[in-house]
């Protein structure tokens, strides 16, 4: 028994995890370079190394010149020795793609929701077909895989008999077993997880390891799509935590918000409640199509590329759906007074630079002045693979939690990540 009530093995997978990480987000680097990287001993760093080498964890990578004595050798994590796959369970389709260990893509696959739009079999149907693809391109067996990480809408509980259980009001889902449908005839052996988050959590997990959030201790990911949610990141919650914030109320007996309240925020500033305005002032929606199509044209109307004159009504909504966006940003300032707020998701990668300054000023009118003053609004720099690759990212933190062990195969132990899946895992 080590100190603290830790034993030998516990300290053995907190040094390989350490070493893992260090050398995932800062490296390659050499075992002179581990040790202060680390704190550990250059003792401890050897035998850690080996020990990751043995595995076929890290790789040699080159060698660089040191001074006065022979080149050190440039270490890394070896990028096919772990394969994770993230799905986003979206507004407008499910995607799933497969990654290796350096979240290098290496196959994808996406299915559009049209009519059917969020029915529980649909999606699941959907994320089953999927992944059997994508492991069909990469001929890679499923045994291989660390784990398959989902980002849904809505409110996911972890329960010790179902696994994840999905709460998604706007959708219709009410306490749906999503974990244990997908395990039921999945095409996975048992020893590979799922691990199943809200996909403002994922896409904020995503911007803070990867994108646009790297190095900011306090930082606020929007999600904006159909509707509209964020992920706040602080030194006391630094796996990221969902927030419901297309839920709160910014209008008094305003419009109805498709989870069934009146006023709440996505009921003015989601892209469906932004078209059904367009539609509702005369604006020329097209029939048929997606919302990301629907969105398009009325950019187009907005902000012609040609010279001709905006279209009126759909500047005015985009303007007023800024303000609402603005004002609700403004609350998560007051609130949690971010060093960042960054935004993402499919409608604000389309609004894009062009919507984002007019966001911004109502945003900084109307927060308080202090925090105001501190705090940047920005893109995400990850695309609409953001969600994806943060989905990735859950079971590639369990990996690393485990000191880079595979899950236990006995599906009836839980694995440690359904509790604290990326305790305190954001580089540095």
């Amino acid at each position: 028994m080590a100190g603290n009530g830790r034993t030998v093995r516990d300290l053995r997978r907190a040094n390989r995890t350490v070493v893992l990480q260090r050398l995932y987000f800062d490296g390659p680097l050499s075992r002179f370079e581990l040790g202060p990287a680390t704190g550990l001993s250059s003792g401890s760093v050897s035998n850690v190394v080996a020990d990751l080498i043995a595995d076929g964890l890290v790789e040699e990578a080159g060698s660089v010149d040191s001074d006065g004595g022979r080149p050190r050798t440039l270490l890394r994590v070896a990028p096919t020795s772990g394969h994770m796959i993230g799905v986003d369970v979206g507004e407008t389709r499910v995607r799933v793609e497969l990654f290796d260990l350096a979240l290098t893509e290496l196959a994808r696959t996406e299915r559009p929701l049209e009519q059917q739009r969020y029915e529980v079999e649909v999606i699941v149907d959907h994320i089953r077909s999927g992944i059997d693809e994508v492991l069909a391109v990469a001929d890679l067996a499923p045994e291989r895989l660390l784990g398959v990480g989902i980002g849904v809408p809505g409110i996911v509980e972890r329960t010790a008999d179902r696994g994840a259980v999905v709460h998604g009001q706007t959708i219709g889902w009410d306490a749906v077993p999503l974990e244990s449908l997908l395990r039921d005839g999945s095409p996975l052996p048992d020893g590979v997880p799922y691990f199943i988050d809200n996909g403002a959590r994922t896409l904020g997990q995503a911007e803070m390891w990867f994108g646009a959030g790297r190095g900011a201790g306090n930082a606020l990911v929007v999600l904006f799509g159909s509707g509209v949610g964020a992920c706040l990141v602080t030194p006391e919650v630094r796996h990221g935590r969902a927030v419901e914030w297309g839920h709160l109320t910014v209008r008094v007996r305003g419009r109805r918000c498709r989870c069934g309240a009146l006023g709440c925020l996505e009921a003015y500033a989601g892209a469906e409640s932004l078209l059904a305005r367009w539609r509702e002032e005369g604006g020329r929606v097209p029939v048929d199509t997606d919302e990301e199509t629907a969105l398009t044209t009325m950019l187009a109307a907005a902000y012609p590329a040609d010279g001709a004159d905006p279209d009126p009504v759909a500047l005015a909504v985009l303007e007023e759906t800024a303000e609402y966006l603005g004002a609700g940003l403004s609350d998560l300032i007051n609130l949690f007074q971010p060093e960042r707020i960054l935004m993402g998701g499919w409608a604000g990668l389309q609004l894009g630079s062009r919507f984002l300054p007019a966001v911004r000023r109502h945003a900084l009118s109307y927060a308080l002045r202090h925090p105001a003053e501190r705090v940047t609004i920005g893109l995400g720099r990850l695309g609409p693979d953001a969600v994806t690759v943060g989905a990735a990212i859950l079971p590639l933190a369990d990996f690393f939690d485990r000191g880079g062990r595979r899950p236990d195969p006995d599906p009836a132990v839980p694995a440690p990540a359904w509790r604290t899946a990326l305790r305190d895992r954001v580089p540095r």
